[in-house]
C-alpha cells in the first residue's frame, strides 16, 4: 500500500464531529485503509455503552468516500458529495465499540459503473475482524441536478 499524505478532512466533504475517521493509513488503485479511534466525543457515543456496532456502516461509507476523495485529489479535482445507496450482508461480531478502542477499516473496490461503485468492507480491531459489509455508493457528477429532482435547492452546497 502507498502512504497517504492528505489529511482526512481534505478527502471527505464531512465537517466537525461528523468526520468519524482519523486518517488514511494507505491505499492502492483498488483499496484503502483508514484508522479511527472510538471516543466519547463521537456524535453516536452512548455513555456507559460506547458506539453501537451499526455505526460501523458509516465508518465504512466514509472510508469509501475517502477512496474516491483521494482519487479526486490525485487528479487535481474537487472532492464531491456521495451517497450510500445500500448495504448488503452487514455482520458485526459484537454490539458495542468501547471508548479508547483503535479500529481499522478496509474498503476494496469490486465494481464501478460510472458514478456508482461497490466496495467490500472490513472493520477490524488489533484482535480480529469486528464487522463486514458490502456497500453500494453513488457519487453524482451533478449534485445540484440530483437535489433539484428531489425539490431541494443546492444553494450553499460546495
Amino acid at each position: 500500500m502507498e502512504t497517504c499524505t492528505y489529511p482526512i478532512e481534505t478527502l471527505l466533504p464531512h465537517a466537525g464531529r461528523m468526520l468519524l475517521l482519523d486518517r488514511v493509513i494507505g491505499f492502492t488503485d483498488a483499496a484503502i485503509e483508514a484508522a479511527l479511534g472510538v471516543r466519547s466525543d463521537n456524535p453516536f457515543f452512548e455513555a456507559g455503552k460506547g458506539v453501537a456496532a451499526h455505526i460501523a456502516i458509516e465508518w465504512m461509507a466514509q472510508t469509501c468516500g475517502a477512496f474516491v476523495g483521494l482519487e479526486a485529489k490525485r487528479r487535481h479535482q474537487p472532492v464531491r458529495v456521495g451517497f450510500l445507496l445500500g448495504t448488503r450482508n452487514f455482520r458485526a461480531e459484537r454490539d458495542w465499540f468501547r471508548d479508547g478502542e483503535s479500529l481499522i477499516v478496509r474498503a476494496e473496490l469490486i465494481f464501478r459503473d460510472g458514478e456508482t461503485g461497490v466496495f467490500d468492507c472490513i472493520l477490524r480491531s488489533p484482535e480480529r475482524v469486528e464487522a463486514t459489509a458490502q456497500l453500494t455508493l453513488h457519487q453524482p457528477a451533478n449534485l445540484a441536478a440530483v437535489l433539484a429532482r428531489q425539490g431541494i435547492s443546492a444553494i450553499g452546497l460546495g
